[in-house]
């Protein structure tokens, strides 16, 4: 099987990923129109479609930055499907109606549904991750955001008063009952299917 081919348009995520405003504003002035008009197209108005171009735009970012997101289809196809996609969620939420999804895809790019889908899915977990890490009580909180800004165990237990071992101790226990939310959660058996 051959390795996929980087697209040219690799550009605007390593723009995102560098906070390039030049980049940035390209992707305004070039794809958020058509996103805005399908938006509004579809029960939608221009505040509910700039939300949902700031939350892909984000997606994306954080997809890049955690898994190194590597383009193989043009961004405006990528975009667009996330955008749609979002958009076709938020109105399945609002409105609890099954929202029939009109495949007349104006893309039929394989590689942007599967980056679109992907990218969707990853979304997914990062909000169910964040809605039960919610749930933890203050001091595993604190001790996991700890963790996740400063790699060293030893810095961790000395920034927040602790001994060592109590801080690796009680890593362990709070990463436990996270994962334990996060399983138990109905959201996660649909994520893995």
């Amino acid at each position: 099987m051959s390795e996929k081919k980087i697209h040219e348009d690799q550009k605007y995520i390593d723009g995102l990923l560098k906070n390039n405003s030049f980049i940035i504003q390209a992707i305004y002035n070039k794809f958020v129109p058509k996103v805005i008009n399908y938006i509004k197209q579809n029960s939608g108005d221009a505040d509910q479609a700039q939300d949902i171009i700031q939350d892909t735009l984000i997606t994306i970012y954080n997809q890049a930055s955690e898994k190194k997101l590597e383009l193989t289809c043009p961004f405006d196809a990528y975009f667009f499907l996330l955008c749609k996609r979002k958009w076709l969620n938020e109105l399945k939420k609002s409105s609890n109606k099954q929202v029939t999804i009109n495949e007349e895809v104006l893309y039929k790019d394989d590689d942007a549904q599967e980056l679109a889908f992907e990218t969707e899915v990853f979304g997914e977990k990062q909000a169910l991750f964040t809605e039960m890490f919610q749930k933890l009580g203050n001091a595993c909180k604190e001790l996991l955001t700890a963790t996740f800004k400063i790699k060293s165990m030893e810095e961790v237990a000395l920034s927040l008063g602790v001994t060592y071992a109590y801080a690796r101790k009680k890593k362990s226990l709070c990463i436990g009952k996270l994962t334990e939310l996060v399983q138990e959660s109905p959201k996660f058996n649909q994520l893995n299917n």
